[in-house]
């Protein structure tokens, strides 16, 4: 049966776990809504139930919270980044520290002996060190456009994907995500991509020259310009990055990858390196680092030093430990700690990113590292040494069973869960809360103006 949609008046009195509003009636209906802060009161437009609760879009304000900040991006409400703009900075704080507390609470159903305040972000805006734009023929059309009475052309589209239609685009004039020249790369592609008629990628009929960019920056400022085409056209190639090249010397590494799949990713596909070097440089403390096209590292840094000093608070090494840091990526962890310990081992399911981190260790002239290559809950076993400490810091799925259980077969003295996503590191230890306690928690703002939040946990073994 078709759900009939409501009118309704509602009052937003908290943020859920995904940063969506919640909302509630004057007749206690729970509500989700995008666009909303807590202390607005709104009138909404309910359009689908679901589990016990209602969907809806807002109508209009009828009063504005306290806490709401003005938007400072001109995408802001179609783009689905960068959500929480219009809620003040210290209420964004202060939501992401409930959400990580009511993880613990509810979902690892487990006391936390201490927590500390969450560390918020100095650099509020352009803190991103990487990011990716989509190449799509179906531009993504705003409500207004789309009420407008004159003839807007769909037309071609380079930025990010609409949010629940990956097949159009939102065209990005301008984002405030990642420092110069960023903004003004992408608008420089999509300016000659038109004058020159590149066709761009239709998900659907699988065809179009172009489909993604990936814009690296490092603080040391260096740029990688990486970019994937459906198919191998050597002069229109030869243009595109040729003109890169000569518009901007800023980019010290351009690449390009052939991507004919019916997927986006590119880890398994040859990087082609067409001007400069193969990799950029990033520095955090004392450890420089090698990032090349398809190397996974912290995408904001001047958080991640932060994130990795706490970790390393947490931990406690006294310098004679033999530590595992699973999921290492290019070894940033790794090699962080490399002075404090006695050994450690990093283990990554992607080859070219333990490359890195191999190159990195012989970069920073360091030698009680070792790298393995290998899909952690295959690699890891009751074989390897005992570890005194293990590090993990898996993707946002959080740690498959098996690594879990062998996490506690091998039973380190202390584990450092460092997580981009609470609700599966609470997951996590509520299995491993059977033979450990849960010590101290502190989340790190990696991600401002957006519900995503970096956690670090640290368990200690019970005797």
């Amino acid at each position: 049966m078709r759900f009939k949609k409501i009118t309704e008046t509602i009052e937003v009195i908290d943020i859920a776990d995904k940063g969506q509003a919640i909302g509630k009636t004057e007749n206690g209906k729970v509500v989700f809504v995008d666009g909303l802060v807590p202390g607005d009161i709104a009138e909404v437009t309910i359009f689908k139930k679901k589990k016990g609760s209602f969907l809806a879009s807002v109508n209009k304000l009828i009063k504005n919270s306290p806490f709401r900040s003005e938007p400072f991006c001109s995408h802001f409400g179609n783009c689905g980044g960068c959500k929480w703009q219009n809620l003040n900075y210290q209420k964004q704080l202060e939501y992401k520290e409930k959400n990580v507390k009511d993880a613990l609470l509810k979902i690892a159903k487990t006391e936390t002996e201490e927590i500390l305040p969450i560390e918020g972000a100095e650099l509020t805006e352009f803190y991103r060190n990487k990011l990716e734009f989509s190449f799509s023929n179906k531009r993504w059309l705003t409500k207004e456009e789309i009420e407008n009475d004159d003839f807007v052309e769909q037309g071609n589209a380079l930025g990010f994907h609409a949010p629940g239609n990956f097949e159009k685009i939102i065209q990005v004039e301008k984002c405030f995500l990642q420092k110069y020249p960023s903004n003004e790369i992408r608008d420089f592609v999509r300016e000659l991509t038109k004058e020159h008629s590149f066709t761009y990628y239709d998900v659907k009929n699988h065809n179009g020259l172009m489909r993604n960019m990936i814009i690296r920056t490092s603080n040391s400022g260096e740029v990688m310009v990486t970019i994937s085409f459906s198919e191998f056209d050597k002069e229109k190639i030869d243009l595109l990055l040729g003109s890169l090249k000569n518009k901007f010397p800023e980019i010290t590494s351009l690449n390009y990858v052939i991507n004919s799949k019916f997927n986006d990713s590119i880890w398994d596909l040859e990087v082609v390196n067409y001007s400069g070097s193969k990799f950029i440089r990033e520095n955090l403390g004392s450890i420089d680092f090698i990032i090349s096209p398809k190397s996974f590292f912290q995408t904001n840094t001047y958080q991640s030093q932060k994130l990795y000093d706490i970790a390393v608070d947490f931990a406690g090494f006294k310098g004679d430990e033999h530590v595992l840091d699973l999921y290492t990526g290019i070894g940033s962890i790794a090699l962080y700690i490399a002075d404090k310990v006695k050994s450690v081992v990093g283990i990554e399911v992607v080859n070219e990113a333990i490359e890195d981190a191999k190159d990195n260790a012989k970069l920073n002239n360091i030698s009680n590292v070792e790298f393995i290559a290998g899909d952690v809950k295959k690699v890891l076993n009751e074989g390897f040494k005992k570890p005194d400490i293990i590090i993990v810091d898996p993707p946002r799925a959080g740690l498959d069973r098996e690594v879990t259980e062998t996490i506690m077969l091998l039973s380190p003295i202390k584990i450092v869960y460092i997580s981009c996503n609470p609700s599966t590191q609470a997951r996590d230890i509520q299995i491993l809360k059977e033979e450990y306690q849960v010590k101290k928690s502190k989340a790190v703002d990696m991600f401002p103006h957006t519900h995503h939040i970096e956690n670090i946990v640290l368990l200690i073994r019970k005797d």
